[in-house]
């Protein structure tokens, strides 16, 4: 499974915000063996960035680690309001 979690950052946090979430996918890497990647849109409006983390071929349980180290790295006093999470799972080729 692949994990895409979309976020607000007002451009003030957004230095903080992305030492909180380098960090904390750094442990994860360690940790889980999942590399995450940090992503945003180029624009920014009214002061808001949109930013994206995705998480690639997850193993089972992942998501509730990657919540808890969400909480650990204090990922959620620089967002503006929630993370919205979705689930991709690779199509099987049809036989």
């Amino acid at each position: 499974m692949d994990l895409y979690i979309y976020y607000k950052v007002k451009d003030a946090d957004a230095a903080s915000l992305q030492a909180a979430v380098a960090a904390m996918q750094a442990t994860l890497a360690r940790r889980h063996g999942v590399a995450g990647q940090l992503k945003r849109r180029p624009e920014a409006k009214d002061g808001v960035q949109t930013w994206m983390e995705v998480y690639a071929s997850t193993p089972e349980g992942f998501a509730a680690e990657l919540e808890r180290a969400v909480h650990e790295a204090g990922v959620l006093s620089w967002i503006a309001g929630l993370r919205h999470t979705e689930v991709f799972m690779d199509v099987v080729p049809c036989a």
